[in-house]
């Protein structure tokens, strides 16, 4: 058995490592802002359609999540790690290919597999960080491991906007003049761009995963975990029997469309309210509102010393409720500034439901995370709906009323449904 020092540093290591791996989906979600208008134009997209690019992705969570809480359960934590990163490394490599053929689908294709490898890695991190010390500080815990998963959201638009979006942006009429030779060889130009980064990325991936190859993480064991009968520990889908998980897994599906909503048609909504040119609009994304996502990981991780974790999430909902009624009904740089702030006030939602959610599981709390990671599947139905009200009403701004009420339901989690409500025990 390891002396207490020893477990400290093997729980510290394995912290660092672990935090490590929130910057890559946080990138994977983050880009989407600059994947949108990218390949709405390279592919000449409607609204509605480029948000499929975000269905993609969610889809992949939807689908993957349970999967991936099975196989964490029945192989452990450290191989759903490595499991992850190389489908999310496969993803990465296909968009070449994709941006080759310059196929819309073949692109969503790559990124419902890059979505399933990022649910591998967050289906493990986020329980495997809860447990990793003193149960009533797993909030802030996973909050502060979150504060790096804000590194990647500042990052990725930067990155895209420098080196996906190109800054050419041709009206229809202008487009239609081109000669169907021009016409072919700008938008093969645009589809291009991409390639490069991705294949970047897919490296990067790659080598993480060697790392973790010949690292030795410590295996966490759940001490009040429930046996089958027959040596096995349950991994029952009857977790539903605490409301709180319950409710968690509608405030998560709410919050994650609210805020892939929010970040994925900025680049229009700044366009349509201020005028603002999409290399402009990418750059406001990644050094005001993302630096403002990180900020507010890091400075949530420190209100919550002060102030109970599900009290400041509501708190946050209600200035997110009055920052969007702004950006529904101001013009100009008042609307796109409004919508900035949002992202320092989402900073803390994400993990703060989900260590709520997982609360007092024990075992539990493995199927628990995959219905949470399952519920991010709400990326991939809010954004449609925007898209759909963009191309019915032509105001891309009105479409910003459905993260509006998603915040709602987020205050409800916050005042009444993360209590722990222990369930009826039956009768013998």
């Amino acid at each position: 058995m390891p002396k207490p020092n020893q477990k400290t540093a093997s729980n510290t290591i394995a912290f660092a490592l672990i935090t490590s791996l929130f910057f890559l989906w946080a990138f994977l979600h983050n880009i989407n802002p600059i994947l949108i208008p990218h390949l709405k134009k390279a592919c000449q997209l409607t609204d509605l359609q480029s948000s499929l690019i975000d269905t993609a992705v969610y889809l992949g969570y939807f689908v993957i999540a349970l999967p991936a809480g099975w196989f964490m359960h029945k192989y452990g934590y450290k191989k759903g790690i490595l499991f992850g990163l190389i489908l999310y490394a496969i993803g990465a490599a296909l968009f070449i290919p994709a941006a080759s053929a310059r196929s819309y689908e073949f692109f969503l294709f790559a990124l419902f597999i890059i979505a399933s490898g990022a649910t591998f890695l967050e289906t493990v991190a986020n329980p495997y960080i809860t447990k990793l010390g003193d149960k009533a500080s797993s909030e802030q815990r996973l909050n502060f491991a979150q504060s790096f998963n804000g590194v990647g959201a500042f990052i990725a638009p930067i990155v895209g906007g420098q080196f996906i979006l190109s800054g050419i942006e041709h009206t229809p009429q202008e487009m239609q003049q081109m000669s169907p030779e021009q016409l072919n060889s700008y938008l093969s130009f645009e589809a291009g761009t991409i390639k490069i980064p991705y294949m970047i990325i897919a490296g990067i991936v790659l080598l993480v995963a060697i790392f973790f190859v010949f690292t030795r993480l410590p295996e966490i064991k759940e001490e009040d975990a429930e046996d089958d009968g027959h040596g096995h520990k349950s991994f029952s889908l009857n977790v539903f029997r605490h409301s709180h998980v319950k409710w968690a897994v509608i405030a998560q599906f709410f919050y994650v469309g609210a805020q892939v909503g929010v970040g994925s048609f900025f680049i229009r909504f700044s366009r349509y309210t201020m005028n603002l040119p999409e290399k402009d609009a990418a750059y406001y994304w990644g050094f005001i509102a993302m630096v403002g996502f990180m900020l507010g990981r890091f400075a949530g991780t420190f209100f919550m010393r002060f102030i109970k974790p599900a009290k400041l999430l509501r708190l946050y909902a209600v200035i997110n409720i009055l920052l969007l009624t702004v950006a529904l009904t101001a013009t100009g740089s008042i609307a796109v500034y409004a919508l900035l702030a949002v992202p320092f006030f989402m900073s803390i939602m994400f993990p703060t439901i989900f260590a709520l959610g997982i609360k007092d599981l024990g075992e539990e709390s493995k199927i628990a995370s995959s219905f949470l990671v399952m519920s991010i599947v709400g990326g991939a139905i809010f954004p449609p709906i925007m898209g759909q009200i963009s191309d019915k009403t032509g105001s891309i701004q009105m479409a910003y009323i459905v993260p509006l009420l998603c915040f709602f339901v987020i205050f409800y989690f916050g005042w009444a449904g993360y209590k722990i409500k222990t369930p009826a025990q039956k009768p013998a």
